[in-house]
């Protein structure tokens, strides 16, 4: 891949009065794109990071869940990305959302969760355009920052409605749209269709980030030509390599090397336990780890992973983090850096 066919990846652009530092997002993802692992993704170049989806009405209730998904640190662009059903609960939401400094407010239509649609929320908006546009007016109206939208092509295939819904959110005041490739109906199954998403650039004139399978410097080529898209997001191919969106921007801050990915690695399971307490870091932290192993380290023996998976310790799982890492054959493979496969 020549690296001049990412070149536009790599210029500053604006969400309304807000500057971002180049043009690939990372997506906002529940139960992973929590303050730690935005501060890695952050460090290694992404242009901008969100947060969690945080539901409206408990940030109201004043969740401390909610609260913790919203901390964001000093000098980092702050978007907070909302999800909600009401608009009087959407608008405090953001409110309050500002008033803890967040610089841009994102709404989310494009959850496929069945328990996030169930309370009409996410991309069950979709299926009612109207509904789904007075939150986005409430919003609007409540806050002085920049208000996105996140959706999805439309509910089903016979509901691509995409075009539509954007175009009546710039109306009202959206600054930036952000288009899934796929219906609520595919999930995550199949390919996303990036060319799909040209109609939403067709329809709008705002800044349009084009999201769905984006992983390597190809895919992000690829999707910017078939959606005419401003920026790329990278979603779940993050996972296990928060580095990889300030690789596909080229920033080229990535770990090279088995010490380096080592480093990361504990780095980010000890500011798991720090930012959840010990507890709960250790369940959440699994994931992450078992991320870390499946794309950098195979053929892991059964009792080392129980050690890492398993372990109450935090010392025993980062003294066996470092011997297998160190001891691994495959590190540092050319896709995990974002380079066409």
């Amino acid at each position: 891949m020549q690296p001049q066919l990412n070149s536009h990846l790599f210029d500053p652009w604006m969400i309304g009065s807000v500057a971002v530092r180049n043009r690939v997002v990372l997506a906002p993802m529940s139960g992973v794109t929590d303050l730690p692992f935005r501060r890695l993704a952050h460090r290694f170049g992404a242009g901008l990071v969100v947060t969690e989806m945080i539901a409206s009405r408990e940030l109201v209730g004043d969740s401390g869940d909610s609260r913790r998904r919203m901390a964001q640190e000093d000098g980092v662009v702050h978007v907070v990305q909302l999800a909600g059903r009401d608009a009087s609960w959407m608008a405090e939401a953001a409110r309050i959302a500002e008033g803890e400094g967040a610089d841009v407010i994102d709404i989310n239509m494009g959850c496929p969760a069945k328990k996030v649609i169930g309370g009409y929320s996410g991309s069950a908006l979709m299926r009612d355009p109207d509904h789904a546009l007075s939150l986005v007016d409430a919003t609007i109206t409540a806050v002085s920052v920049p208000v996105t939208v996140k959706m999805r092509l439309g509910w089903d295939e016979n509901s691509i409605n995409a075009p539509e819904i954007a175009a009546r959110a710039e109306d009202a005041g959206a600054a930036m749209i952000t288009v899934h490739g796929r219906t609520r109906e595919q999930f995550y199954e199949g390919r996303a269709d990036w060319n799909a998403i040209r109609a939403v650039r067709d329809a709008i004139s705002v800044p349009l980030v084009a999201n769905g399978d984006v992983a390597t410097e190809a895919d992000c080529h690829a999707i910017r030509v078939a959606s005419g898209a401003d920026a790329v997001m990278v979603g779940r191919a993050a996972q296990g390599q928060p580095w990889l969106p300030g690789a596909l921007a080229g920033r080229g801050l990535g770990p090279s090397s088995a010490a380096e990915i080592v480093d990361v690695v504990i780095e980010h399971y000890e500011a798991m336990l720090a930012h959840y307490g010990t507890e709960l870091g250790l369940r959440c932290a699994r994931k992450h780890l078992g991320w870390y192993l499946g794309l950098h380290c195979t053929d892991v023996p059964a009792e080392m992973r129980a050690i890492v998976m398993g372990s109450r310790d935090p010392k025993a799982v980062i003294a066996a983090l470092s011997q297998l890492f160190l001891n691994c054959e495959n590190l540092a493979k050319p896709s995990a850096y974002g380079e066409a496969a």
